[in-house]
């Protein structure tokens, strides 16, 4: 075990992690693989034990990382559409993109912050606001301010999570990475439901519209002694 947390402290001291952390953080933008949250969480509690990996430079790295590679998301959508890769016709994947769809005419601003905390709804929001055309500047904007966020909040779970253990630096990564992965659904979760929610009282409201729309007042009706729901003969 000491071993390996020699090795675990010597590999995060080292200058090339940083280029291989910027590579990881580009391509979850687009192609998710392992979120990218759980290497933010554990190097930031080994940084915590250690004082390696540099935690601006970390931060200054995910930032980076995370806004190319959901740039380059909103680039491919807008070239390729949805369909282009097998992957992208799976149903599942088909149903996430049909839901950032209909988000992002409803709520656009608050769908790019919110899903960049959900990993595949990350994804898919910033694939389809390219695909339809959502303006590029606004999301660059949105999507900035969303990855500040996401950054300062990931290195702020490992490092909360690595303090439970001071001594071994491997344990403190697993407990701050299952802490961030368990606490990651629950934001998931929540995220959706709320989003679910949004969605019910959107359909709430255009069925209240709609019934006013079809209920005229008898009142209207009659337009000089002419009762208007009746054809003329």
């Amino acid at each position: 075990m000491e071993f390996l947390n020699q090795m675990l402290e010597h590999a995060a001291g080292q200058p090339w992690i940083y280029p291989v952390l910027l590579v990881f953080f580009f391509i979850d933008g687009f192609a998710t693989i392992l979120p990218s949250e759980t290497a933010i969480v554990g190097l930031s509690a080994l940084s915590l034990h250690s004082g390696e990996p540099n935690l601006w430079i970390l931060g200054a790295t995910a930032l980076v990382g995370a806004m190319a590679g959901d740039n380059m998301a909103y680039m491919l959508g807008r070239k390729i559409g949805l369909t282009r890769w097998k992957w992208m016709r799976r149903p599942k994947v088909q149903k996430m993109f049909a839901w950032a769809q209909y988000e992002l005419d409803k709520r656009g601003a608050v769908l790019i912050f919110t899903a960049r905390y959900i990993p595949w709804g990350r994804v898919a929001v910033n694939y389809v606001a390219g695909q339809t055309g959502f303006r590029h500047r606004t999301f660059f904007w949105l999507d900035a301010f969303a990855c500040i966020t996401w950054v300062g909040y990931s290195i702020g779970i490992g490092l909360l999570a690595g303090q439970w253990v001071h001594h071994n630096p491997l344990l403190g990564v697993g407990i701050a990475v299952a802490f961030a992965v368990v606490l990651g659904i629950v934001v998931d979760h929540a995220l959706r439901w709320w989003h679910k929610y949004l969605e019910k009282k959107d359909l709430a409201k255009e069925a209240a519209a709609s019934t006013e729309m079809t209920a005229v007042d008898p009142a209207e009706k009659a337009i000089a002694g002419v009762d208007v729901s009746k054809p003329a003969s």
